[in-house]
């Protein structure tokens, strides 16, 4: 259940086009002119990608880490997104298909979640139940992503505001140097942000090939740990939108619905 409780926590993060300062951060280092250029190029880059946007899915990997009581949990799975050119909406759908605590065996451990631009339908095969939350107004839905924020650390496929005011940026260098495959940004919280209460830093790794999120580590202010890794993406490939249609298992009971709280 606390897992649970941590997942629905996160924030998804579009990264949008950061203004160039060649003057130090808040902390005082100073940010080199190339590296505010790198920033900006990536980061625009990244933004044209995801408005060309219309399919994509990955395996993903989904660590949590509560390293003040030496315990993880490793969820493995399929994650699925689609959205229409014409009408503008979309769904995603996660497939949580394998579980590993700790040290322990992997094992088969089956939970969908499935969000339209309104609900969150969350299939847990384990208890055999199936719980619908209304996270948006019918009349306002909100990009799949968007939603699926609410309950995973999803960053840089959907849009986001005010992020210049929220963090400061930062090229992430790692040993030996930059990476030929991908361009790490490392997301200070600052402290007037409306996210200082939930995470002091977050890092986000962009794939230079696809240009699309790659690898999420965010850091909570309770010292938890947060890891998404995405593994063989396919972009803009079909997906049958009956695969977002909701099917609840035979045997299992009437969905519990929670309405959206005003």
């Amino acid at each position: 259940m606390q897992t649970k409780i941590k997942i629905a926590q996160m924030v998804v993060i579009l990264l949008i086009a950061w203004p160039c300062w060649a003057m130090g951060s808040a902390d005082g280092n100073s940010v080199a002119a190339a590296d505010v250029n790198l920033i900006d190029t990536t980061l625009n880059k990244l933004n044209q990608k995801v408005s060309e946007l219309r399919s994509y899915q990955s395996r993903i990997e989904y660590l949590f880490r509560q390293p003040l009581l030496d315990s993880q949990t490793l969820r493995k799975g399929v994650l699925y997104y689609q959205k229409t050119k014409d009408s503008g909406k979309s769904a995603l759908r996660i497939d949580f298909q394998t579980l590993k605590q700790d040290d322990g065996q992997e094992q088969k451990h089956l939970e969908q979640y499935i969000f339209d631009g309104v609900w969150l339908t969350h299939i847990d095969y384990q208890i055999k139940s199936v719980k619908r939350r209304q996270l948006t107004d019918v009349n306002e839905p909100a990009d799949a992503f968007e939603l699926a924020s609410r309950n995973f650390p999803i960053i840089g496929f959907a849009k986001t505001e005010d992020l210049r005011k929220q963090f400061e940026i930062r090229l992430i260098e790692q040993q030996g140097g930059r990476s030929a495959d991908s361009i790490g940004l490392k997301l200070k919280t600052k402290p007037d942000s409306v996210y200082k209460n939930d995470y002091t830093d977050i890092e986000f790794w962009i794939d230079k090939k696809l240009y699309l999120p790659a690898k999420i580590i965010a850091a909570s202010t309770e010292n938890d740990i947060y890891l998404i890794k995405f593994i063989d993406p396919k972009f803009n490939e079909m997906i049958d939108k009956k695969f977002f249609d909701v099917k609840i298992p035979e045997g299992f009971g009437e969905p519990e619905v929670i309405p959206l709280k005003r």
